[in-house]
């Protein structure tokens, strides 16, 4: 996108890539979908970054989702607003957004060069003048525009980089953590569970002092903890409330729709009802059928065990577990596996009217690599163009 808006205001641009195709990381985005955008409105856009919001709004102001949507349709490409407001290409593949940029890039007359990898930024009196390739060839330019992304997935050539270059040049890193990604659990029987989809539940996150409370939706069970919309959205929230010597645990409630009153007056006409069954074959009525004898476990009673068996206190500690499946957070899936990457250059560094560097004219920042993230939903992404779009047109004007 910086690419395509320089270009578009007559400037001669050259694109390096280090992979042997352009787009890598945006073709796996969305589940291979590609969720492009968000149809929300400004402030509530703004609300759904994690801390920075308010410094996009320049690059907002400037290229935001209906720009962006108008961007893609006036080149033929259709588009549909999903729910929660999500934007997807109507063919469902991130390849149609990036044939729309490449037919672009072509029709402007960009010059396109892969498998060459920036290893510098060239500066001669406080002024990007260049970049230094791998081979050691030097290239020349008026500006440089650094849109290489952050350190998740770096097998699509997002490997940090371009942070790493920036640092170089003097500029402060908030350090790189993981966003949008799976947490690990304590509890080691989590592995029997992997895969298993829980649905229409709600979760706490707690270090016994601060709460995070999700909305109603799903969670799904991975080798090592728990992943899913619910746990993807609020992971940086719980990342940061886990530090080395905190403890943090979720409590999973498995029938937010019920008060636990109303959960154990269920369970006590269940039992009535069910007096000759196993509390194991009574829940099935409850819960998902890999989930029984975990839960079982978990609330120390014998599966086997005849509903009319139970005691007020078996069945009072059923109620709460049902409320609150509680598992020890231990931490994160590593910066890899993450969605996106959170910290970046600093955004003190950075002009937000122009995404210039504050300590090398002529050197811009886009995308990832600095210091801004959100929600799942398109939010990312739109940043990533929106910043991309207004470093293209900063570069393109400049007249350092």
């Amino acid at each position: 996108m910086a690419a395509i808006r320089a270009c578009s205001l007559g400037q001669v641009v050259l694109l390096l890539e280090k992979k042997s195709s352009l787009g890598n990381k945006l073709l796996l985005s969305g589940k291979g979908r590609c969720n492009l955008t968000n149809t929300e409105d400004l402030p509530n856009f703004l609300k759904r970054f994690s801390k920075n919001g308010d410094f996009l709004r320049d690059a907002f102001k400037k290229f935001f989702n209906q720009e962006l949507i108008s961007f893609f349709e006036d080149r033929g490409l259709k588009l549909k607003v999903e729910r929660q407001l999500r934007v997807f290409p109507q063919s469902d593949r991130s390849a149609s957004i990036l044939k729309v940029l490449e037919d672009e890039l072509v029709k402007l007359g960009v010059q396109v060069i892969c498998r060459s990898k920036v290893v510098d930024v060239l500066v001669t009196g406080g002024q990007a003048k260049g970049v230094r390739l791998e081979n050691g060839q030097n290239i020349l330019g008026d500006c440089v525009i650094l849109a290489s992304g952050g350190a998740s997935y770096s097998f699509t050539g997002s490997d940090a980089s371009g942070i790493n270059i920036a640092k170089k040049l003097g500029h402060m890193v908030v350090p790189l953590r993981a966003g949008l990604v799976a947490l690990d659990v304590k509890q080691s029987y989590v592995k029997k569970l992997e895969g298993l989809t829980l649905r229409n539940i709600k979760l706490k996150f707690s270090d016994g002092k601060r709460e995070i409370v999700s909305e109603i939706g799903e969670l799904v069970f991975t080798a090592t903890g728990i992943s899913g919309p619910l746990v993807i959205t609020l992971s940086g929230k719980v990342i940061d409330l886990k530090t080395s010597d905190q403890t943090v645990f979720v409590d999973i409630d498995l029938k937010p729709a019920l008060s636990i009153q109303q959960l154990d007056a269920r369970l006590l006409r269940e039992f009535k009802l069910n007096s000759k069954k196993s509390i194991k074959n009574m829940l099935k009525e409850l819960l998902p059928l890999r989930l029984i004898m975990v839960f079982a476990d978990a609330a120390g009673i014998d599966p086997l065990k005849k509903c009319s068996q139970v005691t007020q206190k078996e069945r009072e500690k059923i109620t709460s577990l049902l409320k609150g499946f509680h598992l020890e957070i231990s931490g994160s899936r590593p910066i890899e596996e993450g969605m996106v990457t959170r910290g970046g250059i600093s955004l003190k560094q950075i002009d937000p009217r122009t995404m210039e560097s504050r300590l090398v004219k002529g050197l811009y920042f886009c995308g990832e690599m600095i210091d801004v993230d959100a929600d799942t939903g398109g939010f990312n992404l739109q940043a990533a163009f929106s910043t991309g779009y207004l470093a293209g047109e900063s570069a393109a004007l400049n007249d350092n």
